[in-house]
């Protein structure tokens, strides 16, 4: 019974210390959170573009290789 004792009261300072660090946070705004996600997705869409470009010329290249060998 000490165990769950134990666990139960480790629980309990876990929360609390829990409680205490979420009243220490800084929370962004809204216009913080807007600019951080548009960033987030231009970030997207342009990794999206230049990975297409690199996978599209780097196919090409190993499809030239193969058809070279297979002849």
């Amino acid at each position: 019974m000490a165990e769950d004792k134990n666990w139960i009261e480790r629980t309990k300072d876990y929360i609390n210390d829990l409680k205490l660090e979420m009243r220490r946070v800084s929370w962004p705004n809204r216009k913080q959170v807007e600019g951080t996600t548009a960033v987030v997705i231009v970030s997207v869409f342009a990794f999206a573009g230049y990975f297409a470009i690199v996978d599209g010329i780097l196919s090409r290249g190993i499809g030239r290789v193969l058809t070279f060998f297979s002849k």
